[in-house]
């Protein structure tokens, strides 16, 4: 395809298309879908979760869910991709908040189920990792769970205060037992007593 037959992306041609390609089970197959860069997008997803098109916030959260849909990252770079157009767009931290979870059983049986700002779901285990980077300025830590093919979300604050009482210790860590899997956040010794 020449550049001159390169669609131009816009905002509204990406959910017009997602929308006519997304089943009515599970979420489009972008992982499948391989079209020509179309060039980025005024479209930036902030720390918070909040969606912003041409620097202002999208108010309407059907819309945000269809573009979540079809987010997908290659490499270290966030496109939204659609059977006929892929739009890069700025991520500032991770692309999703978990805004809360559920937990079934206790200790090394206890399962985490984390609930994003999208509406998805996932099951923290040996597929979708949890991870804690530490500021190297300040120590504050920020907490990751994997949600599906490479996109993440960030815990948030409230949902990591609550994981860190349901804590258990393993191997000299304190950390968070899902699904079979123990996931670090901290040395135990750097725990106060």
């Amino acid at each position: 395809m020449s550049p001159t037959n390169i669609p131009s992306p816009s905002a509204e041609s990406l959910a017009s298309a997602a929308r006519a390609a997304s089943g009515k089970k599970g979420l489009p197959p972008v992982h499948l879908w391989n079209p020509e860069f179309c060039g980025d997008l005024d479209m930036r997803i902030a720390r918070d979760g909040t969606w912003f098109y041409l620097g202002t916030p999208i108010g309407r959260k059907e819309l945000v869910r269809l573009f979540s849909t079809i987010l997908r990252k290659d490499d270290d770079k966030y496109f939204l991709i659609t059977p006929v157009e892929k739009v890069g767009i700025t991520v500032d931290d991770a692309p999703f908040v978990a805004v809360d979870f559920e937990v079934a059983g206790i200790g090394a049986n206890q399962t985490l189920t984390f609930e994003t700002n999208v509406g998805d779901f996932s099951v923290a285990g040996p597929e979708n990792s949890i991870r804690v980077v530490r500021d190297s300025e300040t120590g504050e830590p920020s907490p990751y769970v994997h949600i599906r093919a490479g996109l993440e979300a960030l815990i948030d604050r409230k949902s990591f205060y609550r994981l860190v009482d349901i804590g258990d210790h393993h191997e000299n860590w304190f950390g968070l037992w899902s699904d079979g899997s123990f996931f670090r956040i901290i040395p135990s010794s750097e725990l106060s007593t």
